[in-house]
């Protein structure tokens, strides 16, 4: 006789069918078949269509963008570890000190030849004449004595570097500082540097004679002037080849970081080039470990091992030569590839970020990168402008998994729990956790504050809480302005909003103080918009 329990039907006809809908828009419900409700025992947050408190701007949400596990910036060893490293470091206490004499040495030779190769020229704008280089050939050859004297006593090369009028640009990724003084002797190029290297002591007088073109990375002015430079000395084969790194900073070799588009924009052939620090008990890349400490480190160690690949030349295509973005982001996985690791959006402003988080003293620093270049992709935030985000969530007091609860959210905006601060919060915690990340909290406020409506309806907000036209908002005035919005608001909840909105601390709030506020806490503005009676606000009256 067949088991009872193995003949009956899956589903009975007593018993609710459940289905699983798709919408248009690619969420799931589920239904019952009888009375079209959620069946008992399942509860859907998104089922329950929350108000968006910023409906008046647009209907969106902020783009949901799953974080990266990958850290581009760490150095796995920035301490001494383990007895092995303690006891080689002793071993090589005799050998650093030799090595740091030669590199003394080398250092000053170098610099008193290209002093004499630089005395008299004044003509930067063209080439140097052939005489001074053969000068600064003293110089590399120093620059080798240096490498030696920081452990590297041989260099692997793969490949050869192609001749400049075939590439007259090479971009590398950048992990240490040691590729700088490797490529100056291997190819003694033009590079693109910051203009604070050019006050450095003994750096600055040689990174000159490579005929430097200086860019100050917070100014557009001036890095368009640096494109510029880069196409006219790129166009020219009687200058130097010119080296990029286009990630425009250091990283530890594990990822490669977004682009800088200088490199790609002249639409000239580029070969790539890969360096790689093969390591077991010392990581040379230079991220969270002084200068001073990387150097000790590499001068105790018997050898350091480095590698250099030269990649075949990419030659753009006419879409290519249009499109920087294009040619970058071919550059990028070819250099990804070679290295077997992934690209990510991180860029220099997620290490600003990261510096900061470490200055503020916030737990695991590296919970607060958001991957910049796609924020500045998406919401056109400068690298200041997420900084300054970050100190506002670090007064949130977020835990140590970088995460912030409704009580502290609402403590540092100066608002109080009610229908609206929670709607606002929950614009934000698009997981329904009942905490934030720094990731979300900067997608939300720059999506707020990059739609078109908002500037608008700031200056709008203004208007409507300055009842008496006189130019300044009263603190009578900020309460009555509230009072729609967030109910039981006493005297000293509306006082501290009004410290709050009055950016300059004179005491009165004029529109640059209200509109300069909103501009830093955009979702602020929820609070303050002008909405015509809808459901959403009859919900909230």
């Amino acid at each position: 006789m067949p088991d009872p329990d193995l003949s009956l039907p899956l589903i009975t006809s007593d018993q609710p069918e459940v289905f699983i809908s798709i919408d248009d828009d690619g969420e799931e419900s589920v239904l019952d078949n009888q009375d079209q409700h959620p069946p008992r025992g399942f509860e859907f947050d998104h089922l329950n269509n929350p108000v968006n408190p910023f409906g008046f701007l647009s209907d969106a949400e902020p783009p949901v963008q799953n974080p990266t596990t990958v850290d581009p910036f760490r150095n796995d060893t920035p301490g001494v570890c383990g007895l092995y490293e303690a006891v080689k470091i002793v071993i090589c206490l005799p050998i650093a000190l030799v090595r740091l004499v030669l590199f003394g040495v080398s250092l000053a030779v170098g610099y008193l030849a290209t002093k004499v190769a630089l005395a008299g020229w004044r003509d930067r704008h063209n080439p140097m004449p052939r005489w001074r280089c053969r000068i600064m050939w003293v110089t590399r050859f120093c620059t080798r004595c240096i490498l030696f004297s920081f452990g590297y006593q041989w260099i692997r090369r793969k490949g050869k570097p192609a001749r400049r009028e075939i590439a007259p640009i090479v971009v590398s990724n950048h992990v240490s500082y040691i590729e700088p003084i490797f490529y100056f002797y291997e190819l003694s190029p033009t590079i693109v540097a910051s203009e604070s290297h050019d006050s450095l002591p003994v750096v600055g007088t040689i990174i000159r004679a490579m005929q430097v073109i200086y860019v100050n990375r917070l100014s557009q002015a001036s890095r368009k002037d640096a494109v510029r430079e880069i196409k006219r000395k790129a166009s020219c084969d009687r200058f130097p080849r010119l080296l990029l790194f286009p990630e425009g900073t250091t990283t530890n070799g594990k990822a490669i970081i977004s682009f800088q588009l200088g490199a790609f924009i002249p639409g000239y052939p580029i070969q790539p080039v890969v360096v790689r620090y093969p390591h077991v008990h010392f990581d040379q890349s230079w991220g969270n470990i002084s200068l001073l400490m990387l150097m000790f480190r590499m001068v105790t160690q018997f050898h350091n091992f480095m590698e250099v690949e030269y990649l075949p030349v990419i030659y753009p295509n006419d879409n290519q030569r249009r499109n920087a973005v294009r040619l970058s982001q071919k550059t990028s996985h070819a250099i990804a590839a070679s290295l077997n690791v992934v690209p990510t959006s991180h860029s220099y402003g997620d290490l600003l970020l990261l510096h900061k988080a470490s200055e503020l003293k916030l737990e695991n620093p590296s919970n607060y990168m958001v991957e910049m270049a796609k924020v500045e992709s998406l919401f056109h935030l400068s690298n200041s402008e997420a900084v300054r985000y970050l100190e506002t969530f670090s007064s949130m007091n977020p835990d140590s998994s970088g995460r912030v609860t409704l009580h502290d959210f609402l403590r540092v905006l100066r608002l109080k729990p009610c229908t609206l601060s929670k709607e606002i919060f929950g614009f934000i915690d698009l997981e329904k956790t009942g905490s934030i990340t720094f990731r979300q909290f900067l997608f939300a406020s720059g999506h707020v504050s990059t739609q078109p409506l908002f500037q608008q309806t700031c200056e709008l907000s203004f208007s409507r809480c300055d009842a008496d036209r006189d130019g300044y908002i009263s603190i009578q005035e900020l309460g009555d302005a509230l009072k729609p919005t967030i109910p039981n608001f006493n005297k000293d909840e509306i006082q501290e909003m009004y410290i709050l909105l009055d950016d300059d601390k004179d005491q009165r709030i004029n529109k640059n103080d209200f509109l300069s506020c909103l501009r830093r806490n955009p979702l602020l503005i929820a609070i303050f918009a002008i909405l015509a009676p809808t459901q959403h606000t009859e919900k909230r009256l």
